[in-house]
């Protein structure tokens, strides 16, 4: 006896197209809104992930067809859910037409080509630069007997023997104040 009174859901959203193309019915548009515009939305996103902006445009653009176009829905020629995803088939075609139309066969790369790059990266500049900061940083932090040792090795180019008999200290010290500074240069420059 309920089931009797229970409309399906397919019938109820025919009789509401029914009142869309006949009365005008925007509280039956209303619930066909509710009802197909998530499923037009996924239907758009399937094709396209992400477009969302895409997804609500067609969505929008489907329902003006419909309550436009209500009257010439045929239950006899289709179903409801046939129309309506032809609907959006159609209007996502003329999406993409519509805001294809000015994309030209010009490539970007080909415009940037010609242009002179004054500066070879300036990101990489950048970088250098606050390395080379934060070493000099680094270097000031040591003691002056290695940083002196350092100076001798390393910007000189001299050997630890060469820096031993300069600075007279025995070699094995030269050494041990370079491992020395460089253990404390690699904590400084990693803070």
């Amino acid at each position: 006896m309920e089931s009797a009174n229970k409309i399906e859901p397919d019938k109820k959203r025919v009789q509401d197209m029914i009142a869309v193309a006949e009365q005008r019915d925007q509280a039956a548009l209303s619930r066909l809104f509710d009802h197909y515009v998530p499923k037009i939305r996924s239907f758009c996103l399937a094709a396209q992930p992400g477009a969302n902006l895409m997804a609500d445009d067609i969505a929008q653009e489907v329902m003006i067809r419909i309550w436009n176009k209500a009257h010439t829905y045929k239950p006899e020629a289709a179903s409801l859910n046939t129309w309506v995803f032809t609907l959006a088939r159609n209007a996502r075609i003329d999406y993409l037409r519509k805001n294809s139309r000015y994309q030209s066969d010009i490539d970007p790369e080909y415009l940037w080509q010609n242009i002179v790059d004054e500066s070879a990266d300036p990101f990489k500049d950048a970088q250098l630069k606050r390395d080379q900061q934060r070493i000099q940083q680094s270097l000031d932090k040591l003691p002056i007997d290695q940083k002196q040792v350092l100076s001798k090795v390393y910007l000189e180019g001299k050997t630890h023997k060469e820096a031993a008999e300069e600075l007279s200290l025995p070699l094995g010290t030269i050494k041990s104040r370079v491992r020395l500074a460089l253990q404390k240069l690699t904590i400084y420059v990693k803070r």
